[in-house]
């Protein structure tokens, strides 16, 4: 009888599920599943594989096919994360799949809860080294989205700014701190103390900035840097100021590519003269972050980082190109389908979608965190019309994140029956539950996601003109 019951409750699972997908494809805009930015809704084919990758996964858990649920959840899980790696640990995936071959949904549950937490607070310390002159503190300033004169930016000038090692907090991220440390071969300090002096251990990485060719002093630093166990990234500077030069200076034959080309190929040969095997240098601009190389810097070091501290290191980058701006949002799609799976988790327990669950305040809530990552809330907002020199409610107009309930308001007979079944279906729990709880939580993050992106695609674009 209990089989018979776990079976026919599938089955109706299974028709609500398949009743929402046709909704999805035939109706527009539907509250949980449909409504999604065109963006997202040129991608169907894709949105429907996915949905049915999702309803076998959420069909192997709520019959209780563990065996089936743990050799699925890694393929699935993969397909979800961008190439430079995910939130979640190779540790992590290993207890993940354990708990569930042992049917433990419990400690699934925990497993991704503790891998978010821990990307939520993880603390990111990356120490930036360079001359003065180099462009380090502009650099820093950038990435904190900060203009020179703000308060609470990195000084910048010709001579030595920086004569001691210097704390930048991010403005939106204060776990987040950029170093400014001096020039290695500055006179107030020796090579050979500098990194007892600075404090290797506090930092996760090193930038090495130099707005020419690497010195002798950059990779022995280097060199000293990987004997601890850290990694350093070499950043070429004022690359359009080369640009500039080199095509008023040779304005016939000037080729971009070939002199940028050049340029890359110098620091690496004089790197490699001076012991460093096989050298990366980033070619940058500290004020079109957009252009060259600051996007492949952001992939290695997303590549490289411990996967806790991956997800803040991708929110804090700017979205300074269409690029970067897709970049992030497959970083947060990750967060959301883990998200999602513990919300269908929750969805089986009675009630527990009432305690736990996804209602108006918490969409709010995550729509205004969206607006913050990508840029597009009222305080950037209002330093952009000031760039622009137009007004914030002609930019708040053309923008569709900042009106909440517009995103998420429906009338529609649809939406309502699915309101009413998504009430009764929190009090039994359940298959059903589960399944109404993932598609709402996981398609109302998504739609606001793609709209905050979309948004902010369009602000850059207004800023690049």
């Amino acid at each position: 009888m209990c089989c018979f019951s776990l079976a026919l409750l599938w089955e109706v699972a299974l028709f609500v599920s398949f009743l929402c997908l046709s909704i999805f494809q035939h109706s527009w805009p539907f509250i949980y599943i449909a409504g999604l930015p065109t963006s997202c809704w040129s991608d169907r084919p894709h949105l429907i594989a996915m949905y049915q990758s999702i309803l076998n996964l959420l069909k192997n858990l709520t019959q209780g096919n563990y065996q089936q649920l743990a050799a699925d959840f890694e393929p699935e899980y993969f397909k979800l994360i961008s190439k430079s790696g995910g939130i979640l640990s190779a540790e992590s995936l290993r207890s993940i799949h354990a708990a569930l071959e042992e049917g433990k949904v419990e400690d699934v549950v925990d497993e991704i809860q503790q891998s978010l937490n821990a990307a939520e607070n993880a603390s990111l310390n990356v120490a930036v080294i360079g001359d003065s002159g180099s462009g380090k503190s502009s650099f820093i300033n950038a990435l904190r989205g900060l203009s020179h004169q703000e308060e609470g930016s990195a000084s910048v000038g010709v001579v030595e700014t920086t004569m001691r090692k210097t704390p930048y907090q991010h403005p939106k991220y204060p776990k987040v701190t950029f170093w400014d440390l001096p020039g290695n071969g500055s006179p107030n300090f020796h090579p050979d103390t500098y990194l007892e002096t600075m404090g290797l251990a506090e930092y996760d990485f090193f930038i090495i900035i130099s707005s020419s060719r690497f010195s002798f002093n950059d990779a022995d630093l280097a060199q000293k840097i990987n004997k601890m166990g850290k990694k350093f990234y070499f950043v070429r500077t004022k690359v359009d100021s080369d640009l500039y030069n080199e095509k008023r200076a040779k304005p016939k034959s000037f080729q971009r590519e070939k002199v940028l080309q050049q340029i890359r190929d110098d620091c690496v040969t004089h790197l490699q003269n001076n012991g460093v095997p096989e050298p990366q240098v980033f070619l940058v601009s500290n004020f079109d972050l957009g252009d060259f190389d600051l996007l492949k810097l952001e992939e290695t070091l997303l590549k490289e980082l411990p996967a806790h501290k991956r997800h803040v290191l991708a929110l804090l980058m700017p979205s300074s190109s269409e690029d970067a701006i897709e970049m992030k949002k497959t970083f947060l799609r990750e967060k959301i389908w883990l998200e999602a799976l513990k919300s269908a988790a929750v969805g089986l327990v009675p009630c527990m979608p009432f305690i736990s669950g996804f209602g108006v305040a918490e969409q709010q809530a995550c729509l205004k965190v969206y607006r913050s990552h990508f840029g597009v809330d009222n305080e950037s907002i209002e330093k952009i019309s000031q760039k622009l020199g137009v007004s914030v409610d002609h930019l708040k107009n053309l923008i569709k994140s900042s009106d909440f309930w517009h995103l998420v308001k429906d009338d529609s007979i649809e939406a309502q029956a699915m309101t009413y079944a998504e009430l009764l279906c929190s009090v039994t729990g359940g298959p059903v539950s589960a399944v109404i709880q993932f598609f709402k939580v996981y398609f109302l993050h998504i739609k606001f996601l793609d709209t905050v992106a979309d948004d902010a695609k369009r602000l850059f674009q207004m800023m690049k003109q």
